[in-house]
């Protein structure tokens, strides 16, 4: 579904466009948000952040804008940070780690440096939230180019724009980050 054809629908009946925004992409988010949570989630938290994800879709999505491109990106992107935003809420919740998690937890190697994993845990999510902190696209750019190891010409078909449009968001992007990460202490 292109985000002109969901515009159409949601001017000509919300309900529709929320059932064929659901009916499109309901499989896409509940593998996203299953890989993300079954670890430390049951069924009806997996179902439940599901639902959360098609409700901030629905009421977050700028009808007015001009995307005209595939909404899958912008799915895909709501759906991982509503995922991972459940997994740390649910895991606060509980107390205590899965099993795998308990199990990599009691095979830590002597020789293992725990505070430099530590320190690397804490750089990676204060990284994670200063990028975050840039907004759309920019944080989707940086994340695909540098996380997903994307071309600019990847990205920009994903994004409905144009590669050099791509770059030079990214160069500004990563400027920008550079100066927030700076201003944590984190130098690149």
């Amino acid at each position: 579904m292109t985000g002109k054809e969901y515009c159409a629908l949601y001017k000509k009946s919300k309900d529709r466009a929320y059932d064929a925004l659901f009916e499109c992409y309901c499989d896409y988010v509940y593998a996203i948000v299953y890989n993300k949570l079954r670890s430390a989630a049951s069924r009806e938290d997996i179902e439940e952040c599901v639902s959360d994800i098609f409700a901030d879709i629905f009421f977050g999505y700028d009808t007015a804008s001009s995307f005209a491109g595939d909404m899958k990106g912008y799915v895909g992107t709501v759906a991982k940070r509503r995922a991972i935003n459940a997994f740390h809420s649910l895991a606060a919740r509980s107390g205590h780690f899965s099993e795998e998690a308990e199990e990599k937890l009691f095979n830590i190697g002597s020789d293992d440096d725990i505070e430099h994993d530590s320190d690397m845990a804490e750089t990676r999510s204060i990284l994670i939230s200063k990028i975050n902190e840039l907004g759309e696209p920019d944080s989707t750019i940086i994340l695909q180019k540098y996380y997903y190891d994307r071309s600019s010409s990847e990205i920009a078909e994903q994004l409905s724009m144009k590669a050099s449009a791509v770059r030079m968001r990214a160069a500004r992007a990563l400027d920008k980050l550079k100066t927030t990460l700076a201003s944590a202490g984190i130098t690149l």
